[in-house]
């Protein structure tokens, strides 16, 4: 495995997202639970695994989110990765590359691309704060 991780990962930014998953790519939205049930992209196959948890210290690593991933997800499959704005997806990304997973590809604007591309999103709940 060579050190030189971020080189092999390959952003893909949201109107390529929008057709990989339409075509069948797996969505992991590693943003916190909070913000994924205030909306999410629309997707068949989306799975929300936080890549960082929020707490009154501020956001704070998901110590088992390789293990989280590597039980729902296979490394063979083709898998995007978003967040809020694109960092902590890239961060998500270089680590499940590290970890083996072969066709992973961070989404460069996350959500707040999606939003702003007026794709289809689905809201579960109402933030009541």
């Amino acid at each position: 495995m060579s050190s030189t991780k971020a080189e092999e990962v390959v952003t893909v930014d949201v109107s390529q997202a929008k057709s990989l998953i339409e075509s069948g790519y797996q969505y992991l939205d590693v943003r916190t639970p909070e913000e994924f049930g205030r909306g999410h992209c629309v997707a068949s196959n989306i799975v929300n695994i936080p890549y960082m948890f929020n707490t009154p210290q501020g956001r704070v690593k998901n110590q088992d989110f390789l293990n989280q991933v590597s039980y729902l997800l296979n490394p063979a499959d083709d898998i995007l990765v978003g967040c809020q704005s694109g960092a902590r997806s890239l961060n998500a990304t270089t680590e499940l590359v590290a970890a083996g997973f072969k066709k992973v590809r961070n989404v460069g604007g996350g959500y707040s691309a999606w939003v702003n591309h007026n794709f289809p999103i689905n809201k579960e709940q109402q933030s009541t704060n």
